[in-house]
């Protein structure tokens, strides 16, 4: 039986109101008890009415028949289910929430609340870097931005459906097509990490060729699965026994990440998160740079990294400052290292080009010593001698306050940076006040602070209450 978001977001909506409950009615025919999931059947609605409760519902018609035989307990598809007559013409019949229904797999997707709130994953899942671990090559490619998911055997499944967080977790979007050997799916994907199940017949399953899982909130495990975006490839020291990688992305772990010998020495395809990042290969317990890169930076504490850029190339410039010898570049995107990054210096200042995810990111250049804010760049954040530039890259929202034209200081703060006291400073505008940003999808609550006071949105009608009573603003990022 395969069971419909829709069915279980229908159960929470009557949790949420009882005595609105109507047997009569199909599409109020589902609640939840205790630790069941209970319908109602009405021998005396039309054809037209068990069509839509069966379409609504997805209930095998294999159920119906045992229901109509008047059948007290029986099997379908692995499920034990009860009936129990109420009248001459109207059942009740439930089913467990129990470990590998797809109810259970929905309840760990969902949170049944008056409301009905999502906790869904929304399509890629953040992740600084990742390697697959499958049992067999054929479980899983990634080619073209297209990954081929794999699953062996189960010959006897009618139905097999894949569910992730590609697909919002539904149990109906996704079909797998029936092979030979197995079951295939091709799915269009971007580079990064996924995580998701099987359905097989209704029964949930983690891939059982896949090594990687992980516990999600509700207690039981997804498997994860990355779309790599990059190679590390080293075309030398083919007699070597063992090839590690390490870098600024796993925090220079050497016993993680271990190369496989290729025809001409050693590589490893995996998933790293946009952005600058700094390597070294560990060839049998040496750490050695990487030869065939010629990006390579002292970290200003006695080494010398390799280093690769993905994604947004961003150029740092500081205008001016002709007469220092030496400005460095620091923010949250190096930890803040004030010897790694020396900025080039030209005609008109200073520049450095360097890679950065899509984000936010607090920065400062140091002139011969001295850390200075970016004279070029109004948005900040902090006061006093605590001010960091703000950059976002791909920035996706514009805060805008109206008016306020006497104010002295505008800025934001919220979810988003910690509800920072000194929030992002805004730019003034010929409207008022400005901010763009970046933020993730999904829900912010903010509030703008005008010469220390703070104020809700007023442009902003959808606010919530907090716990000062005073109420935050709120704003949704769609994915």
């Amino acid at each position: 039986m395969r069971m419909k978001l829709k069915m279980i977001l229908l159960c929470a909506y009557l949790l949420a109101s009882v005595g609105a409950w109507s047997q009569t009615n199909p599409k109020n025919s589902c609640r939840i008890v205790g630790d069941r999931l209970v319908f109602t059947y009405n021998l005396n609605w039309t054809e037209s009415q068990k069509k839509e409760f069966i379409d609504l519902f997805d209930i095998d018609s294999a159920v119906i028949t045992n229901i109509e035989k008047g059948t007290k307990e029986f099997t379908v598809n692995g499920v034990a289910w009860k009936s129990n007559k109420i009248s001459a013409s109207v059942f009740e019949f439930s089913m467990p929430l129990n470990e590998g229904s797809a109810i259970q797999q929905t309840r760990d997707n969902i949170t049944l609340e008056p409301n009905i709130k999502y906790t869904f994953e929304e399509g890629v899942i953040f992740s600084n870097y990742g390697v697959n671990y499958f049992d067999g090559e054929s479980a899983f490619t990634y080619k073209n931005g297209v990954a081929h998911f794999f699953l062996p055997d189960y010959d006897y499944a009618k139905r097999v459906y894949i569910s992730g967080s590609f697909n919002a977790w539904s149990t109906i979007k996704t079909p797998m097509q029936k092979i030979e050997n197995g079951w295939v799916v091709s799915i269009k994907l971007q580079p990064g990490k996924y995580t998701y199940k099987y359905i097989v017949d209704g029964r949930w399953m983690h891939d059982p060729n896949n090594k990687q899982r992980e516990k999600n909130e509700h207690g039981s495990y997804n498997s994860v699965v990355y779309c790599y975006n990059h190679k590390f490839t080293l075309n030398a020291f083919p007699n070597a026994q063992k090839v590690m990688l390490a870098g600024s992305f796993n925090n220079w772990n050497p016993n993680e990440l271990r190369l496989k010998k290729s025809e001409n020495g050693w590589e490893i395809s995996m998933f790293l998160r946009e952005g600058t990042h700094a390597y070294k290969y560990i060839v049998d317990n040496i750490w050695v740079l990487d030869p065939a890169n010629k990006d390579i930076r002292p970290d200003g504490r006695g080494n010398i990294n390799s280093f690769i850029g993905i994604g947004n190339l961003f150029i740092f410039k500081l205008k001016g400052y002709l007469n220092a010898d030496r400005v460095y570049l620091a923010g949250n995107f190096n930890a803040w290292n004030d010897k790694e990054l020396l900025m080039k210096k030209t005609e008109e200042g200073w520049i450095l080009p360097y890679n950065l995810a899509t984000g936010n990111f607090e920065y400062k250049f140091i002139v011969d010593g001295k850390w200075i804010t970016d004279p070029d760049n109004p948005n900040t954040i902090g006061s006093g001698e605590y001010i960091n530039s703000i950059l976002a890259i791909n920035p996706n929202y514009k805060f805008k306050l109206i008016g306020f034209f006497d104010a002295q200081s505008v800025s934001v703060s919220g979810s988003f940076n910690g509800w920072n006291r000194d929030g992002y400073k805004m730019k003034k505008t010929s409207e008022g006040w400005e901010l763009l940003i970046y933020l993730k999808p999904g829900k912010h609550t903010y509030k703008f602070i005008v010469d220390g006071k703070w104020i809700l949105d007023p442009g902003n009608k959808l606010w919530e209450q907090n716990e000062f009573g005073t109420g935050n603003s709120v704003v949704w990022i769609n994915p």
